[in-house]
């Protein structure tokens, strides 16, 4: 007698609650600094939110996943060797007790990770949890607009789109606003979700981008994309349609709405303002010339709050550097390089795309963003491409069916041993 054959190249599926282990991890790296809210809400009391939402998601993490079982996954190896170099580097305080208390949060952090990779099987799951939380986040972004646009579009931020129920800077808006659009178009070409579903994702993110004027998310959206939709240009005609198009609108644009584009993208900034990057480069070079015994240049001085002199670093690699050392720089650099090639090395499609999507958007921003060495959306992002290249563990060879196992008594056993 024939029998179905039996599908053992998938994982157990992730339960429902790892969907709320994935919205602590969310709610724990949105920060606590930003814009006036319209109401005002102590710094204390936002750290202790953020940081119990991490004890929270590990808790969890933990309870769903008791026996420990996680996924060989060099990504998560190269993230603990980042740790240990963080403590290395840290427990010399020169940034202070603050640099401890940063690797015991990067400890839970990067522990987390480790418990929920035990789903992880290249499927759309951490996708769709990652969509549906930044979907939330920007709502509370939205509903503040609501209902104060003046709170919402402050002077101090020159008008550009804040926070205003829970203190988010334009950057972090543009980054959440641009990861899920990029996200959800790509599901959209992969019939992975319906016209509608994707529209109310898309339209109302796409605005709240444009609100933010936030350069960097949305160079890293359109070159992000291009690369995604690259991948799948060769074997996939629904790729093919959408680059055409694609193309042919982004001329159209140009062409018509060129001098309002020019002028959204340069936010009413001077040309020297412009090409100094918003002051940037004159952090960086005061960071770079400053000098440093061989300890600090191979470890670092340790976690810190991403700045240099009072002045925001706004760079992933310089602050890794500062922090970390030289090493930490080699240690983040073969995160993103691992996960690119591994993404490279794969067979076209949508979850190759997707990966190829979120390391190529995070390689963009940490020119001008920081977090790659530290607990970050960015490490998020690079989670879930993560999730999305590990391939399927095979299962064990199942069981004929309706033939019982046959129970072979202890003595019989140890007869065939000895």
């Amino acid at each position: 007698m024939r029998t179905a054959p039996v599908d053992v190249t998938r994982t157990e599926p992730a339960p429902g609650p790892v969907a709320v282990v994935w919205g602590l991890l969310v709610l724990n790296t949105l920060g606590s600094a930003g814009a006036k809210t319209i109401v005002p809400l102590p710094r204390s009391l936002i750290q202790m939110v953020t940081m119990g939402s991490l004890i929270a998601a590990f808790t969890l993490a933990l309870a769903l996943n008791l026996r420990v079982r996680v996924r060989s996954s060099a990504f998560l190896l190269l993230l603990t060797l980042l740790l240990a170099l963080s403590v290395i580097s840290s427990v010399h305080l020169e940034s202070g007790f603050g640099a401890l208390f940063r690797c015991f949060r990067l400890a839970v952090f990067v522990g987390t990770l480790w418990l929920v990779s035990r789903w992880w099987d290249g499927d759309m799951t951490f996708v769709r949890h990652h969509i549906r939380m930044y979907f939330a986040v920007l709502g509370s972004v939205a509903a503040g607009l609501v209902l104060s646009p003046g709170a919402a579009l402050p002077d101090l931020y020159g008008g550009r789109l804040v926070g205003a129920l829970w203190p988010l800077t334009p950057p972090q808006i543009g980054q959440y606003a641009a990861v899920i659009i990029g996200l959800t178009v790509l599901l959209l070409m992969g019939r992975r979700t319906d016209r509608t579903s994707a529209a109310v994702v898309i339209v109302p993110s796409m605005v709240l981008l444009a609100l933010t004027h936030t350069r960097t998310a949305t160079l890293g959206l359109l070159i992000g994309l291009a690369l995604a939709i690259g991948s799948l240009v060769l074997t996939s005609a629904a790729a093919r349609r959408f680059f055409a198009w694609a193309v042919v609108g982004g001329t159209v644009t140009a062409v018509v709405l060129g001098s309002a584009l020019q002028a959204w993208f340069l936010r009413g900034q001077s040309k020297e303002n412009f090409t100094s990057l918003t002051g940037r480069a004159k952090v960086w070079d005061a960071l770079l010339s400053a000098p440093r015994s061989t300890s600090e240049y191979l470890f670092g001085v340790g976690l810190g709050d991403k700045s240099f002199g009072g002045l925001p670093i706004d760079n992933s690699w310089l602050a890794v550097y500062n922090e970390q050392g030289a090493l930490g720089v080699g240690l983040v650099a073969a995160i993103v390089l691992v996960l690119g090639g591994v993404a490279l090395l794969r067979p076209p499609s949508l979850a190759r795309a997707c990966a190829i999507f979120l390391i190529s958007y995070c390689a963009i921003a940490s020119y001008t963003e920081a977090g790659l060495g530290d607990a970050s959306p960015y490490l998020l992002h690079l989670t879930v491409a993560a999730s999305l290249l590990a391939t399927p563990v095979p299962a064990g060879p199942p069981s004929a069916p309706g033939v019982p196992r046959r129970r072979v008594p202890g003595w019989a056993r140890r007869t065939e041993v000895s």
